[in-house]
């Protein structure tokens, strides 16, 4: 299943988690959203707390964040979709470009992270656009501890009441 989303500015740790997710979401914090939104393409799903960008872009295809907490806010998103852990692909997106992240050869990455990470990891990835380098560490056990007790919570039924289309 291949989700599109634009988030507006107030919901950057959404953002963050939805592209942990290896979801493809839209998020430039210096826009105001209801511009933001203007400039998006068809085909994404829009994000927002926002009344007026609610009420502008009602027809378009929304879902209407309530929830303060960025998890509760994904709770929101995945129970709205619909979405079940098979539908993401955790750990495959640059978390600061958006841009699927690719294998990268372990000596190309060598004096570019730290010694004990060069030591202890064989498996590198590397945004292509602002070359950032990632690796599973502790972070990315944690987080997937996170992700599985999210969609193991039936996170994932179907709630149309926050979505319009």
């Amino acid at each position: 299943m291949q989700i599109s989303f634009a988030a507006e500015k107030t919901l950057g740790k959404l953002s963050k988690w939805l592209r942990i997710l290896g979801l493809d979401a839209l998020y430039d914090p210096e826009i105001n959203g209801g511009e933001f939104f203007d400039q998006v393409r068809a085909g994404r799903i829009l994000l927002t707390r926002t009344r007026r960008v609610q009420e502008k872009h009602g027809s378009s295809r929304l879902i209407f964040i309530h929830a303060n907490d960025p998890f509760d806010q994904l709770r929101e998103v995945i129970g709205a979709l619909g979405l079940k852990f098979e539908d993401t692909r955790p750990f495959s997106r640059c978390i600061e470009c958006n841009i699927p992240i690719e294998p990268i050869e372990k000596e190309s990455v060598r004096n570019r992270v730290p010694d004990y990470v060069w030591d202890t990891q064989e498996n590198f990835q590397q945004c292509g656009h602002c070359c950032k380098i990632f690796w599973p560490g502790s972070h990315t056990r944690r987080s997937m501890e996170r992700i599985r007790r999210l969609f193991d919570s039936g996170a994932g039924e179907k709630a149309d009441n926050n979505v319009l289309e």
